[in-house]
């Protein structure tokens, strides 16, 4: 009988919009009052994640960063896995040295040296998708986030290193050649100690090997004395397969990577016809048979 949730925000619980559909809410609430716990688990980081859910009445908790914060209902800070100087410094030399841009997540806020190198890639990356790129309506977007202080723009990463209780989280890596990327991928990812995946074509996400969602979603498993086996999970890219394979009730998007596809159980409908909605209603049904 499922007990326990984990849904991935992007491509997943929300639509094109960065909205969560009403059929959505109300499937969440639903599993809720069945007395069944709702995590939202992204690769954002809190203070980006909240924004879709605070224009909701939902509570719920939260893994952040692939793992590397963990929040309760109340937003408390439970659990976190930063990047120490080693593990930073061997990342960003890397990715310097291959010549591929990079955004640095702390626990406090998002830092980029080049704001219109961010517009540049965000463009390249969705017409890499296939999709059509509105500048206009992405440096808006970029300017939202550095208005609100979620995004903040320094000469230099090195400057991180002098905030006190400033952590990093998270390195997000952005490249449109896809090779380079993969080969850089794989280089990073044999540091023992560095967790490696993406949420999009043309990223990839550097965390501490300890935050990954499959990690986190057990340890919050394990915390309410739930069985694995009876944990739902649903994603679509390959931050989301750690948390595929550890549940018992695996789930992919309609829109998700084939990867995703053949981690899941099954495949419910798209972000954007509320596929999460519709897989909660089916599991759910199917536990209580």
């Amino acid at each position: 009988m499922i007990k326990l949730i984990a849904t991935d925000m992007d491509g997943t619980l929300l639509n094109a919009s960065h909205e969560i559909t009403p059929e959505n809410i109300e499937a969440i609430k639903y599993a809720q009052s069945k007395g069944v716990t709702v995590v939202i688990a992204t690769g954002r980081a809190f203070y980006e994640a909240n924004g879709p859910v605070s224009v909701t009445d939902l509570k719920v908790p939260y893994i952040c960063l692939n793992g590397a914060e963990v929040r309760d209902e109340s937003f408390n800070i439970i659990h976190t896995s930063c990047l120490n100087k080693e593990m930073s410094d061997f990342i960003q030399n890397k990715l310097k040295q291959e010549g591929i841009y990079y955004q640095v997540y702390t626990n406090r806020s998002i830092y980029t040296e080049d704001p219109e190198k961010d517009l540049a890639i965000y463009v390249d990356i969705i017409k890499h998708a296939g999709q059509h790129a509105d500048e206009a309506i992405i440096r808006r977007h970029i300017q939202s986030r550095i208005d609100k202080g979620t995004l903040k723009v320094v000469p230099s990463y090195d400057q991180i290193d002098d905030v006190p209780g400033e952590l990093i989280m998270k390195i997000l890596a952005f490249d449109t050649d896809l090779e380079k990327l993969a080969r850089v991928k794989q280089e990073l990812a044999e540091h023992v100690n560095l967790a490696v995946s993406s949420s999009s074509v043309g990223n990839i996400e550097i965390t501490n090997a300890e935050a990954q969602k499959g990690t986190a979603l057990a340890a919050i498993a394990e915390q309410l004395h739930i069985d694995m086996k009876d944990v739902m999970a649903v994603g679509d890219n390959m931050n989301d397969a750690s948390m595929l394979e550890r549940a018992g009730y695996p789930v992919a998007m309609a829109n998700g990577l084939q990867a995703i596809k053949d981690l899941a159980t099954f495949t419910t409908d798209s972000n954007e016809e509320s596929g999460v909605a519709k897989a909660i209603y089916h599991v759910l049904e199917q536990s209580e048979r």
